[in-house]
């Protein structure tokens, strides 16, 4: 019997009762049936996460700074091959708990519009094209290359418009236009809808007044009747009895179930489903939906091979061997190389050399492993600070005198600090050699600090910030040691943007939470084995007063696309050791039509002493544009490696849908013109090249 008769058979044999059983994501067994016991809630946001040992990748804000999509591929790839050997040991092992099961609800899919929010960190960024292209590579390297064989099942989160404050989610209503909502907030989502993502969760905040969990615009008319969704919908957690709670949309929980259903949610993170077969009989909802839902479920069930025996699956030989093993751990170490970004970088202080120096460690997030994680994240074997990689590195080097102090705290004001940095001053004799004073200052945020509601346990406002300036305390510890006179390589730990003085320091390294070999990572970056090449994936600004109202979701003001305030740090910014030069952008016609595409040819040469990593990003900005249409939007990138004094040429496709514009009605419609296309290591902002950017490139092309 192929696998659709099979389903349906199922179905028909079994009872009310039992087809609402399957529909929470505590499944419990139907034994007559053969249908196994199953919970659907697992994470693997960048590694398996809660489920005990587990390769740590950087954080999924890092991976995007990564900006390179088959990077992100390898990456999930082996996450599902660790998920794949969990729960092949586990179900040998009758094991059906939480967190080991292969229904992953990542990746997080959300645009990261205010850097104030939490869980900014677990998104791609501020862009919608950026955060399509890594979460489609994520998604494919989750679910394996054969859509009705399953590796594991990705999920797309949270639909939509849900990157409002923590405190207000289960209460809050994003009113936003058309406009804004098809050209900013939808598009990720149809990237993954045409890239097979199995899942879509709700979120739980309503959208233009509907729940998103009970949404008949988003799940009905968009998701499944646009785009032609054919996977499951999942609420997320407790997110339908928000219905009735806290939106006061519906009286009871029978008809906040009711209205979930019937918009097209299939599975109920929470418990609130139980009550659909009071729904039923009071007439709310049909037998026939609960049977449709079921279906593709069941589905998705079959698909992951969960009615056969794990030895019989293609990925049956995945064993706990593989969890952690040294390919995946060098694997976290180059994602974590690629995605730190150099954010300043004054008279070449970086990278520093052997020769006898001393170097002062300091700082809140030195020794602090809080700093490596993020969120939803595994337990390694092995997770390195940036004391140990620095330390590790400093014991094979002659001269160099490392000391270490915390100094400060991370969460709050102290004055000890103070007298430590007063104390740091002064120089060190090796041989009668008078040599350089450095300070590593580690500081910024950890996961205490920022992320989802009731996890931060240090943030005041339910684990968004309300601030985005560096803490005081650690800015005041920052000057102290200025006015020793050492010269300040200043780290960066945290997962949003994080605004400072720049004239307090001499070098600056974002790290992210750079997973279980981040400490070895920024090692590498500051002694110069490695060169960075991370860019920023969001617009950092110069400071809180900047940004628009958190609860305001309109886009005006809000990312490199829409923000005529100069940032601190451009979108798709990040130095190098070395200097490229783009030397030119050609184009393969000088006009395109509707159906059509142009070649976009970039020239860049690497005019530095060391072979690196670029990063080339194609821009496109309408000229004579409307106050409402983006100052330019990404519509390409490329990681490509550049020897020495060497040029490359790189090559982008783009169709004429790359020139779309959205509308009022939040309809894509070509418009006639001229467009100015640039090629650039940053967005094409005035300062991208002030902070060090190479000069862009431009080439004009007339739509007709």
């Amino acid at each position: 019997m192929d696998r659709e008769k099979r389903i349906k058979e199922l179905i028909s044999q079994m009872t009310l009762e039992e087809k609402v059983s399957q529909l929470v994501y505590t499944s419990p067994a139907v034994e007559r049936l053969g249908i196994p016991e199953y919970n659907w809630w697992n994470e693997c946001l960048h590694g398996v996460a809660r489920a005990g040992v587990a390769t740590v990748f950087p954080q999924a804000i890092a991976m995007a700074a990564a900006f390179d999509d088959d990077l992100v591929k390898e990456i999930a790839h082996a996450i599902s091959d660790e998920a794949r050997a969990k729960y092949n040991e586990a179900v040998k092992q009758g094991n059906r708990r939480q967190y080991y099961g292969l229904t992953f609800w990542t990746p997080n899919i959300n645009i990261f519009r205010d850097p104030r929010w939490g869980r900014g960190q677990e998104t791609y960024g501020e862009d919608p094209f950026l955060t399509g292209k890594i979460g489609a590579a994520f998604v494919k390297g989750l679910q394996g290359d054969d859509p009705e064989n399953l590796k594991t099942a990705a999920c797309a989160k949270h639909y939509a418009v849900h990157s409002g404050p923590e405190k207000d989610r289960h209460t809050f209503n994003a009113i936003v236009n058309k406009k804004d909502l098809f050209e900013t907030y939808l598009p990720a989502f149809k990237a993954l809808v045409e890239a097979g993502v199995e899942s879509v969760m709700g979120a739980y905040n309503r959208t233009l007044d509907e729940p998103c969990c009970g949404s008949f615009f988003l799940l009905k008319e968009i998701l499944r009747e646009k785009w032609g969704f054919k996977g499951h919908v999942v609420s997320d957690c407790w997110a339908i009895q928000d219905f009735h709670l806290n939106h006061k949309l519906t009286k009871s929980p029978e008809e906040s179930a009711a209205l979930a259903l019937n918009a097209g949610c299939d599975l109920n993170c929470g418990c609130t489903y139980p009550m659909l077969t009071v729904s039923c009989k009071q007439g709310l909802v049909t037998e026939e939906t609960i049977n449709a839902a079921l279906e593709r479920l069941l589905r998705t069930r079959f698909k992951l091979g969960m009615f056969e025996p794990p030895e019989k699956s293609r990925y049956g030989k995945l064993d706990r061997k593989i969890i952690n093993c040294e390919k995946h751990r060098t694997l976290a170490l180059k994602a974590a190389h690629k995605s730190i970004v150099l954010l300043k970088n004054d008279n070449n202080l970086l990278p520093l050399d052997s020769s006898p120096k001393k170097i002062d460690v300091t700082g809140p997030g030195a020794a602090n492993a809080q700093t490596l994680f993020g969120n939803y994240y595994g337990i390694s074997s092995r997770f390195i600070t940036v004391l140990e990689g620095i330390a590790e590195k400093a014991k094979d080097m002659y001269g160099i005198n490392l000391e270490y102090r915390q100094g400060c705290l991370m969460y709050s004001d102290n004055s000890k600090g103070i007298l430590f940095a007063g104390n740091m001053g002064g120089t060190v004799q090796f041989s009668n050699l008078k040599v350089d004073e450095v300070c590593i200052a580690v500081m910024g945020l950890d996961g205490a600090v920022e992320g989802e509601e009731g996890d931060a346990i240090a943030s005041d406002s339910n684990g968004d910030r309300n601030t985005i300036e560096l803490p005081s305390w650690q800015l005041n510890y920052l000057s102290t040691i200025r006015a020793s006179g050492k010269k300040i390589i200043l780290v960066l730990t945290g997962g949003s943007p994080i605004a400072f003085p720049e004239d307090i320091v001499d070098a600056v390294i974002f790290a992210w939470y750079p997973g279980e070999a981040g400490g070895q990572a920024v090692a590498d970056i500051i002694f110069g084995d490695v060169v960075p090449s991370g860019k920023l994936p969001i617009t950092f600004p110069a400071s809180t007063a900047q940004l628009p109202l958190f609860d305001d979701y309109s886009m005006k003001g809000r990312t490199y696309r829409y923000m005529t305030e100069k940032p601190l740090y451009p979108f798709g910014f990040g130095l190098s050791y070395t200097t490229f030069k783009f030397d030119s952008v050609s184009l393969s016609s000088p006009s395109i039509s509707a159906g059509g595409s142009v070649k976009v040819s970039a020239n860049i040469s690497n005019t530095g002493k060391f072979d690196a990593d670029e990063v080339v990003q194609i821009y496109i900005t309408r000229d004579g544009r409307s106050e409402d249409e983006p100052l330019s939007s990404l519509r390409g990138f490329r990681r490509v490696f550049i020897p020495a004094g060497k040029n490359v040429k790189v090559e982008f496709d783009l169709s004429a849908s790359a020139f779309e514009t959205v509308n009022e009605k939040g309809e894509s419609v070509l418009l006639c013109g001229v467009y100015t296309i640039t090629a650039a290591d940053a967005a094409p902002v005035p300062a991208a090249t002030e902070k060090g950017a190479s000069s862009p490139v431009f080439a004009k092309i007339e739509v007709i």
